[in-house]
């Protein structure tokens, strides 16, 4: 039988239970007793071994004891000789870093005058080489070997930068800059010339050519020139057609008078907004086909060359973009067309009394815009590997004709909400015969509360407009327009009260010397009213009065409504509109943050959107923008803060309406209670 002693090692170890678990692991057929005599036994063998083990490794600890001490002496000794060593080396040291400096120094002089004799050298080598390159040139030029030229033109480019601002090289700096002038001259004809057949090789070496003389901005201007003149072209095309259309119906004209009135068919007119789709096409495949011959010829400098193309060309053709869109806007209204004016025309006020700026106006420039939206959105695709300051750049060109709508959007947009009010029927309500005044009463509540969910209409698709035309930017405008509108709808509704008063006939005025006076002769009058108005037309009366309350009630709620919704809306631009093109975000001191060289710092490609694009140049706009999205977070904000005020006193001057027009009845009721002299209580 084998002994486990890992119990014997443990704190908790109970001798009671191994002795009986030690018991009841022995075989069934030996005996208690012997089983006992047997494990005492090993106990005590094992015992007896470990006693010995212990005093033999106890005798050779004490054995190892005094050759342990006699090492510890010797590792002392050594460090001590050891530090004493080092300390010597160091003073050592110490004493030739003293005795050396002054020789280090001296070195250090010497070297200097060296490095001033070699630049002295090169300077004069450089001189030298300036003079013999400046006799040269000429002969070089003459050659008609134009890389050559170049090449002798940088290196005296080179030796006059080393030689400084020498008085006796005056002369060779201005010849250098006449030199450079004459060969950007004869590169020019060339460049021409390999751009307009697509020469790979030569448009490559032409422009290794200026680089080489530092005149990279002249193969800039000169493929803008180049390209230009067919994209303004594609432009023109649309005035020759008009122009060819308009002559072919003049032709018709006089062809169908000459004739004695025969019918003859007449061309319809090409509209701007159908011809400007087809434009973009074409300007679209232009600058594809330029964007895969330039990644070949000018792999290094297409990423920049073919945008800077477009943005020229919205540069060149913008004043003429400006003003095809501001007629084929005034084309949408027939009084505007007739006039061939547009809304620009309107806005400055030439046009007559009579002409005011419609909703049509403003669809039709959303759809020009919606169309160059998606002229926008193809070109970010093709320069999608351009550097995206350089797509920006080229989306603003491409959105630079709307610019001058976008910022007169909100008088725009208050023109137009102004017009369809004024189409509202909002009549109030006038006296008429006696039996009629409840009819009239209940036609004009009628007309006041289906004109709310109109203007509500009128109110959500302005808020719709102003998403799609500027992406948002002008949602501050649309607020202030919003407020305004809805003060002045509501001022009708006010002025369509006071009319309602009359025909209750509970209208006694402001002043309460006249309101005391008409109480004294109401009693006298009451009699003959209550003669003259059949109960039927008092009860549609009062029907009437209390019909006004849903009037109330029903712009209280939709226009809490509205407001919600102008909220939400409001928190979805905070976070459509790219807070990236300032930077992260608008900090806390709402300052714009800028990178370390100072310049805005832009978020990727978030800062490409079309409402964010124009907050970039306004800072102020910006700022004034997001205090109002960040004041829209709050819960205790109002979108319409003035409008809400007088919904408000709307609700509590209908109240006052109701409740006089009730007490009115009640006083006509028991007004001839004091005429009953004779009435005896019993």
């Amino acid at each position: 039988m084998m002994l486990d002693l890992g119990p014997f090692s443990n704190e908790n170890f109970d001798p009671k239970k191994w002795i009986n678990s030690a018991c009841q692991s022995r075989h069934p057929q030996d005996s208690l007793d012997k089983h006992l005599v047997d494990m005492e036994m090993k106990l005590q063998m094992v015992s007896e071994e470990i006693a010995a083990s212990l005093e033999e490794q106890s005798a050779a600890a004490l054995l190892r004891v005094p050759r342990a001490t006699r090492d510890v002496i010797r590792l002392r000794d050594d460090a001590v000789s050891l530090r004493s060593a080092v300390s010597s080396i160091l003073q050592k040291l110490k004493k030739a870093e003293g005795s050396s400096a002054e020789s280090i120094a001296a070195l250090a002089k010497v070297d200097v005058v060296k490095q001033r004799m070699e630049a002295a050298y090169e300077t004069l080598q450089d001189a030298a080489g300036l003079t013999q390159l400046s006799s040269t040139v000429e002969d070089v030029f003459a050659s008609g070997d134009l890389p050559r030229a170049a090449e002798t033109l940088a290196n005296m480019r080179h030796c006059l930068s080393a030689v400084g601002e020498v008085a006796e090289f005056a002369n060779i700096r201005r010849q250098l800059e006449v030199l450079e002038d004459r060969l950007d001259n004869m590169v020019q004809p060339r460049l021409t010339d390999a751009l307009s057949n697509r020469k790979v090789d030569a448009a490559q070496d032409l422009r290794g050519i200026l680089i080489r003389i530092g005149r990279f901005k002249s193969l800039e201007s000169q493929y803008i020139k180049v390209h230009l003149k067919p994209i303004k072209q594609l432009w023109e095309d649309f005035d020759s057609r008009d122009k060819a259309n308009r002559s072919a119906n003049e032709k018709n004209e006089m062809e169908r008078i000459s004739s004695g009135g025969d019918f003859q068919s007449v061309s319809p007119a090409i509209s701007f907004s159908s011809w400007l789709p087809s434009f973009y096409d074409e300007l679209l495949l232009y600058l594809e086909q330029e964007w895969k011959w330039c990644m070949i010829a000018f792999p290094d400098d297409y990423k920049t060359l073919v945008p800077r193309l477009l943005s020229e060309t919205m540069m060149a053709i913008g004043s003429s973009f400006i003003s095809r869109i501001n007629l084929a806007i005034g084309d949408a209204v027939p009084e505007t067309k007739a006039l061939a004016k547009g809304l620009l025309d309107i806005l400055a006020g030439d046009m007559q009394k009579g002409i005011k700026i419609q909703t049509k106006h403003l669809e039709a420039l959303i759809e020009l815009h919606n169309m160059t939206g998606t002229f926008a959105r193809n070109i970010q695709h093709l320069f999608s590997a351009s550097d995206v300051r350089v797509l920006m750049d080229v989306l603003k060109a491409v959105y630079l004709p709307y610019e001058s709508f976008k910022q007169r959007y909100g008088q725009m947009e208050r023109a137009i909400l102004s017009s369809e009010i004024a189409g509202v029927d909002l009549r109030g309500a006038v006296i008429r015969g006696v039996g009629a005044q409840g009819v009239e009463l209940s036609e004009t509540v009628r007309r006041m509360e289906e004109s709310i969910p109109q203007i509500i209409i009128l109110l959500e698709a302005a808020a719709e407009r102003c998403i799609s035309f500027t992406g948002g930017s002008e949602a501050d405008e649309l607020i202030l327009a919003l407020d305004d509108i809805m003060l002045q709808y509501i001022s009708t509704l006010q002025e369509t009260l006071k009319s309602l008063r009359t025909v209750c006939g509970v209208d006694y005025g402001g002043d309460g010397v006249v309101k005391k006076e008409m109480e004294k002769k109401e009693g006298n009058q009451n009699a003959r009213r209550v003669d003259l108005i059949s109960n039927e037309e008092e009860w549609s009366i009062v029907q009437g009065a209390l019909q006004i309350l849903t009037v109330a009630d029903s712009l209280t709620s939709r226009s809490s409504v509205f407001e919600a919704s102008l909220r939400a809306t409001l928190a979805r631009l905070s976070t459509t509109l790219s807070f990236s093109a300032f930077g992260s975000s608008l900090d806390q001191n709402q300052t714009i943050n800028s990178s370390v060289d100072g310049e805005p710092s832009f978020g990727g490609r978030a800062a490409l959107d079309m409402a964010t694009l124009r907050l970039v140049d306004v800072p102020e706009k910006a700022r004034k923008l997001f205090n109002l999205l960040n004041q829209s977070k709050d819960p205790r904000f109002h979108a319409l803060p003035l409008a809400s005020q007088r919904v408000a006193a709307f609700a509590d001057t209908v109240n006052e309406l109701v409740y006089d027009v009730l007490i009115s009845k009640v006083r006509q009721r028991l007004s001839d209670v004091s005429s009953f002299a004779n009435l005896v209580i019993s």
